[in-house]
């Protein structure tokens, strides 16, 4: 599977970052709300993204075909 694949695209970034961000929504919802636990569901969400975004880094550096 080549990195520019739409299948890799919605796989490792955009499924992820929906998850991610559905985290960090809850987190926002709980603060809003005075609920505890809204700080950890932030955090993980943010880790969560962070974790999508060295991925693309990581995949589309790595294992694009070097030519020359």
């Amino acid at each position: 599977m080549s990195t520019s694949d739409p299948q890799f695209l919605y796989m490792i970034l955009v499924l992820p970052s929906l998850f991610g961000l559905t985290l960090v929504g809850d987190g926002l919802n709980k603060i809003m709300h005075e609920e505890s636990g809204g700080i950890i569901s932030i955090t993980f969400g943010l880790i969560f993204i962070g974790v999508v975004v060295f991925a693309y880094i990581f995949f589309s550096s790595y294992l694009t075909p070097q030519t020359g």
